[in-house]
């Protein structure tokens, strides 16, 4: 995992659902490449052409609120999102993200402090976003357990490594 993400931003407003993120509609995918051309379908539907490795997505509050499936979290990270920030996150899209190796990271007010299209580096190990004129604001770091996680891909992959060395 990068622990210094750059790319564009992609601002989204509140209450983004998983529905926004994923639409139900196409959850009898199961291949990421498939899941990956619906990203952000319900929301933006040229999102998927618009979205580089790296890039950013800002949102308002309860970013990922809706539905328990995955598939919101998987579809993001497999276009090439690198953090996402948002006001405040749905409980179960938040643990889904970070589970499957997903920075994302709650940023009181930064959908007011951003712009759609500006070019953001977000400094995980120093906790600051900031732009090519300097900081924007200070994020909370993730605190060891969560980045161990991260660092590891996600969880299944830090499990993996775990059972790995003790046989």
């Amino acid at each position: 995992m990068e622990k210094r993400i750059s790319g564009k931003v992609f601002l989204f407003g509140k209450n983004i659902d998983t529905d926004q993120i994923y639409p139900g509609r196409f959850v009898q995918f199961t291949d990421v490449e498939d899941i990956k051309k619906y990203a952000m379908h319900g929301a933006d539907k040229k999102f998927v052409e618009k979205v580089n490795n790296g890039d950013i997505i800002i949102a308002g509050t309860n970013f990922g609120c809706g539905s328990s499936r995955e598939h919101a979290a998987i579809t993001l990270k497999a276009v090439g999102v690198g953090v996402i920030l948002a006001e405040s996150f749905g409980r179960i899209f938040y643990r889904n993200a970070i589970n499957l190796g997903l920075p994302v990271i709650i940023c009181p007010k930064i959908s007011t402090l951003i712009k759609d299209g500006q070019n953001l580096t977000v400094d995980l190990e120093k906790g600051i976003v900031s732009n090519e004129n300097g900081k924007i604001v200070s994020i909370e770091p993730f605190s060891e357990y969560v980045l161990n996680i991260l660092e590891h891909g996600g969880i299944k992959e830090l499990i993996k490594k775990h059972l790995k060395k003790e046989k």
